[in-house]
């Protein structure tokens, strides 16, 4: 009889943790994303790396790094090896990513062409390629634009990293990348994609810094550039699996936010972060503010905040810090 009653006890005891194993793979964490940090790869590296050393001192609290393009202010060889300098720290620590912007790219980053050549050179498809989140790339040999996968909060994501004012090309693969994982949750990666007054980036609302006003602008065809409201269109929201787009770019106040619908009724959240020298009240090249992105699938939530490892800061203004409630996973 004593042993029949062990054996009932063991059976519960592996329906209930059977029954809250869901629950407790639904724990909440935080992406953070790295914007525009072209000011500190020419003018304050220290700032630069207590960025990514916090980061990695954290790593046990953070899941993934999103840089959002402009690594670089005049894509030079100095500058390409402060920005090495910094990702490194990271390496083995927490899994990140990052995507060319428009400073990144052509002569002294003035965005006339799309040579990446120093962009690959010092951030290589040799070494990323290996990583154990990298899911693959556009073009092989090139980290132009790229994909990896983590899983977190109890779902399997994935993280697009799209180039400066992605070509129809490029959007073509994009799509085709998403189609492929119906199952992942997906993060968009891009420099320009939202502008400060809470719309997509377009030429269509006469918007400053839009990808058709550089050189790269003069391309057609399967090379043609697309701004925001593009991507939009063409790509963003015919998945109803894509749930963030991240970008910076934008100077202005530097903030955005716009949850749109898809077209399968998917609320999609897409923010613009930017902290760099030109927008309104920067100091330091941004003073190394971050955005820190906390997701809760459990309580449905998202939880926004912007911080400064540098000055050991929180931003405390609404569009600094804001959560969003009754979040679909």
């Amino acid at each position: 009889m004593k042993k029949r009653s062990s054996i009932w006890i063991l059976s519960l005891l592996v329906m209930v943790s059977w029954a809250f194993a869901p629950l407790q793979k639904k724990k909440p964490f935080t992406i953070v994303l790295l914007p525009d940090t072209q000011n500190y790869a020419e003018k304050y590296p220290n700032i630069f790396r207590a960025q990514t050393t916090w980061v990695a001192d954290k790593k046990n609290n953070i899941t993934f790094v999103l840089q959002l393009g402009d690594i670089t202010n005049n894509n030079s060889p100095e500058q390409w090896h402060v920005a090495k300098e910094a990702f490194e720290i990271m390496d083995g620590k927490v899994p990140y990513s990052f995507v060319v912007g428009n400073h990144d790219i052509g002569t002294h980053g003035w965005t006339d062409t799309r040579n990446t050549n120093l962009f690959n050179q010092y951030l290589p498809y040799s070494k990323y390629s290996k990583m154990p989140n990298f899911g693959g790339a556009f073009e092989d040999g090139k980290m132009d634009n790229t994909w990896y996968a983590f899983k977190a909060g109890g779902y399997d994501w994935l993280v697009l990293n799209l180039e400066f004012g992605p070509r129809n090309i490029v959007l073509d693969w994009a799509n085709e990348v998403v189609r492929k994982h119906p199952k992942h949750k997906v993060i968009v990666n891009t420099h320009a994609y939202m502008y400060s007054d809470d719309k997509r980036i377009s030429v269509r609302h006469n918007h400053k810094w839009t990808p058709q006003s550089y050189g790269i602008g003069k391309d057609t065809g399967p090379n043609q550039v697309n701004d925001g409201e593009d991507m939009w269109e063409k790509f963003v929201r015919k998945h109803k699996n894509i749930m963030f787009v991240f970008s910076g770019h934008v100077l202005n106040e530097g903030v955005g936010t716009l949850v749109s619908k898809g077209d399968h009724g998917n609320d999609v959240y897409q923010m613009l972060a930017n902290f760099q020298s030109g927008v309104i009240g920067s100091e330091n090249g941004g003073n190394g503010f971050l955005r820190l992105i906390t997701i809760d699938p459990k309580k449905k939530k998202v939880i926004v905040k912007t911080y400064s490892p540098y000055l050991d800061q929180y931003k405390q203004t609404p569009e600094h810090n804001f959560q969003f409630d009754n979040v679909a996973f």
